[in-house]
């Protein structure tokens, strides 16, 4: 790897031992992936590690170590959702203490985090780059962020630059504010080896898609078309509510950190089908395709007859309008059937900041309360790590929360209806 003569300082100790740890591990990391060189970092941070748990005591140690050589970010930076919330959704009291030992590290390790230069104690989100949230990257801004669904959304939807890296490497690299540049970083790395074509009879669910996609290429790029034909070909707000759950769903079902859509996303839209890699393969994804890769998920529940006990809905997190929009679904599906409030505890997911103006509709915050619907800024995934939470027969519209836990997925018409009745569908 090209190091210049200030880098090559770093790395021999000229800023002190912690920084020079910092270089010879990116160095190292950038060794393993053939990385050209160093290149520099120009957007803010986002880091995946949200949670104080006692099995990340290594992660908490370098954190110190670079406090106390007096090392900060050099931009303010987010994070990934808390995973508690007390105060809005309900834990018995078993689960109370659990969750209470599972993150007992949580207060210290969020001062750490104001330390290194957190933006504010509302900056925890997997969906920061949401306007509300306050880290949006730029087109063209070179990042070194891990949080999967961040990745893919900043990398695809915005044009941003990262590489789906690994905690810690997400801190070092900001420290260092030098990324190794190789993969999604580099035109050629950016380039597809799928092509997707959609032939669906209307607009797909963006998460079957997003997991039929996934489950595919695995960490390719894949190049999307026909999906234009439902979306336009202007990035309104609809549109990057859809393609953040499909980018998400694609992440979490494989490992894609880049996508492109035809006619659509800012490098599809600028370079078209030159963005196909010679020899690219073809994945055709037609009605009976996403049928198929529906009836292909487990079922994980003991009970799977049980009745449902909570539903998640925003994983990732949801935007200002995602959230409006589904308070007013819920209020429209009870409102139709002359019924009260939800039969099963319902939690919207959002960005702190998000829910803040949230509130200040008034209209739709008195709905939200009159139908006993949650909103909480927690992260259903890391709610469901505790092993007691992980036992509760919960549903969900997401296929994140639905891989990498027990929750069990059902498309929004159905969200709807189990929400209303507090039944699975038949």
């Amino acid at each position: 790897m090209y190091l210049t003569n200030e880098e090559k300082e770093m790395l021999n100790g000229a800023a002190g031992a912690v920084v020079q740890k910092a270089m010879k591990t990116i160095v190292s990391y950038g060794d393993i992936f053939d990385a050209d060189r160093l290149v520099p970092i120009t957007g803010a941070p986002h880091f995946v590690i949200s949670v104080g748990t006692g099995v990340m005591k290594p992660y908490y140690d370098m954190l110190d170590e670079l406090i106390d050589a007096g090392l900060t970010m050099r931009m303010p930076f987010t994070v990934d959702p808390r995973p508690v919330d007390f105060s809005n959704v309900s834990y018995n009291p078993a689960e109370r203490v659990v969750t209470g030992l599972i993150y007992r590290h949580q207060k210290k390790y969020e001062e750490q985090l104001l330390r290194l230069g957190l933006k504010s104690l509302n900056s925890f989100s997997c969906a920061s780059y949401q306007e509300e949230a306050g880290n949006t990257p730029r087109y063209g801004d070179m990042l070194a962020w891990s949080e999967s669904s961040a990745v893919v959304y900043v990398n695809s939807v915005i044009g941003a630059r990262t590489n789906r890296n690994s905690a810690g490497i997400d801190v070092l690299c900001n420290i260092l504010g030098k990324a190794p540049n190789f993969d999604l970083l580099t035109d050629r790395g950016r380039e597809a080896t799928w092509r997707i074509d959609v032939r669906t009879g209307a607009l797909p669910n963006p998460q079957l898609l997003g997991s039929a996609i996934g489950m595919k290429v695995v960490e390719h790029v894949p190049y999307i078309t026909g999906l234009d034909a439902f979306l336009g070909t202007e990035l309104v707000q609809p549109v990057k509510d859809y393609l953040k759950d499909m980018g998400a769903a694609c992440a979490s079902n494989g490992a894609v950190g880049l996508f492109h859509v035809e006619n659509l996303t800012p490098e599809a839209g600028a370079r078209g089908r030159s963005l196909l890699a010679e020899g690219h393969q073809t994945y055709v994804i037609d009605d009976a395709e996403l049928e198929r890769v529906m009836s292909s998920y487990p079922v994980m529940w003991k009970r799977p007859d049980k009745k449902p006990k909570k539903c998640f809905i925003g994983c990732p997190h949801l935007s200002l309008a995602q959230l409006r929009g589904w308070v007013e679904a819920i209020d429209g599906e009870l409102e139709s059937r002359r019924a009260g409030k939800v039969r099963l505890e319902t939690v919207l997911c959002a960005p702190p900041d998000v829910i803040d103006a949230f509130h200040r509709d008034r209209e739709c915050t008195e709905k939200q309360k009159r139908r006993g619907i949650t909103v909480s800024g927690i992260c259903p995934l890391m709610y469901m790590t505790d092993p007691l939470s992980a036992m509760l027969p919960i549903v969900t519209n997401s296929n994140k929360l639905r891989t990498y836990t027990t929750a069990r997925f059902y498309p929004d018409e159905d969200i709807l209806k189990i929400i209303r009745t507090g039944r699975l569908p038949v």
